[in-house]
């Protein structure tokens, strides 16, 4: 039987157990630096997979910051467009209350003429607000595009002057996850009203001399409308002194080419051709005519067209200084129209109020988002880089431990040498 015997010196266990404990007191260390920066990786290198998890969260941070910045400029910019057409809602029901009162028989032409000054003066403020800019100098109503004035005036010397034209173009910005348009559809807000009743306009002949005068209009049967168009004229028939009677009228439809049998006209009572009907008031003359004509789809008027149609209508025909009578045939024709169309004029506002309120509620939702997406990119950061303290300070205590315990072991052996039992 052989024996064999592993040789070793003194100096390599003094060697082992520096080398253990040096490695000890470095991990202690680590550890120590680790709780006192409250991180667990310090450098890359501690943890490539986690260091790169913690570069994603903050590039997802910095990301949410800089959308959510944008967002609320537009925010800002959508916020003051919907003030903006808050104002004009203001404006405009300002501008309904003056023509009713307009039309009050009390008032003097003197006294229309005044009114009229002070509807122009609103028009003008409405055009002020339509071209209005946020506080970075965009206009609020410039759509997909435009120049810095959307709504311009124009006249080329056929009446009605002036022209309005819409500059932008027309469209609104999709929204999208993160972010809102800045900018309104300012042809949707203040272009293309439809006239009389959006579906036929009513109009006095201009050879009338009659003062007999109409309200809008309405459809009465739709299917039957449809099959006998609404292109119509009404032809008046009244005795001419010394003659007496009473005044009848004829209906003739244009589109089919037929006239309806003479019928006894009553002041107030509705007249139905059709599917259509209206209702006349007034005294018409003898050979005076209505032409009932199907609203036209293109070139509708703008907003401002509408409220100069209004003023025009407060003065005498033909003049822009005297003021129209109470009993003027054209005037009261004229503010049946107005009132309808400046009614459609604030939906039109009130619509595009509507669009703004949804956006700002869609960005409330996207901020929401967004803030729940910024609390999970800094979980996602905090779990990659972040040191759990408690079991820190646990792993920090068994390390001080064990160290000392090595410390006491190596303090003991460390003058143990074979020499010194060699006598």
């Amino acid at each position: 039987m052989s024996n064999s015997f592993t040789r070793l010196a003194s100096a390599t266990g003094y060697d082992n157990a520096l080398r253990n404990l040096t490695t000890r007191y470095a991990t202690m260390s680590a550890l120590q630096e680790n709780m006192t920066s409250g991180k667990k990786i310090l450098r890359s290198s501690d943890d490539p997979t986690g260091a790169a998890q913690a570069e994603r969260a903050n590039t997802r941070i910095d990301r949410i910051k800089t959308e959510q910045r944008a967002l609320d400029t537009q925010v800002s910019a959508i916020t003051q467009a919907e003030s903006t057409l808050g104002n004009a809602t203001d404006l405009l029901t300002q501008f309904r209350t003056l023509v009713v009162q307009a039309g009050d028989g009390a008032n003097s032409p003197v006294e229309r003429d005044t009114i009229a000054k002070q509807l122009v003066s609103i028009r003008e403020e409405l055009l002020t607000l339509a071209n209005k800019k946020d506080s970075n100098g965009m206009p609020l109503f410039n759509g997909l595009g435009s120049t810095s004035a959307p709504f311009e005036t124009s006249a080329n010397g056929v009446a009605p002057d002036p022209d309005y034209s819409y500059n932008g173009l027309p469209g609104q910005t999709a929204a999208s996850t993160v972010a809102i348009p800045f900018t309104l559809d300012g042809r949707a807000a203040w272009m293309d009203v439809p006239e009389g009743n959006g579906v036929f306009n009513v109009s006095l002949d201009p050879a009338n001399t009659g003062r007999a005068f109409t309200d809008i209009g309405v459809v009465t049967n739709a299917s039957l409308m449809a099959t006998q168009g609404t292109d119509f004229t009404v032809n008046f028939t009244a005795p001419v002194p010394p003659a007496t009677g009473a005044t009848t009228y004829t209906i003739t439809n244009n589109t089919t080419a037929t006239t309806s049998a003479a019928q006894t006209y009553t002041e107030g009572q509705s007249i139905v051709m059709g599917g259509i009907s209206m209702v006349v008031r007034g005294t018409p003359a003898n050979g005076d005519k209505l032409e009932v004509n199907p609203n036209a789809t293109a070139n509708r008027p703008s907003i401002f067209d509408v409220l100069d149609r209004a003023i025009t209508s407060m003065y005498a025909v033909g003049s822009t200084t005297v003021g129209a009578n109470s009993n003027d045939a054209n005037f009261n024709q004229e503010q049946a129209i107005s009132l309808a169309q400046i009614d459609t004029s604030l939906e039109k506002i009130s619509a595009s109020r509507g669009k703004a309120g949804d956006l700002l509620t869609r960005a409330d939702r996207i901020t929401s988002t967004q803030t729940d997406n910024t609390i999970q990119a800094k979980t996602d950061k905090t779990n990659a880089e972040d040191i759990d303290m408690i079991a820190a300070a646990a792993d920090q205590s068994n390390q001080q431990t064990a160290y000392q315990a090595a410390l006491k072991s190596y303090a003991s052996i460390q003058k143990l040498s074979l020499f010194n039992f060699i006598s």
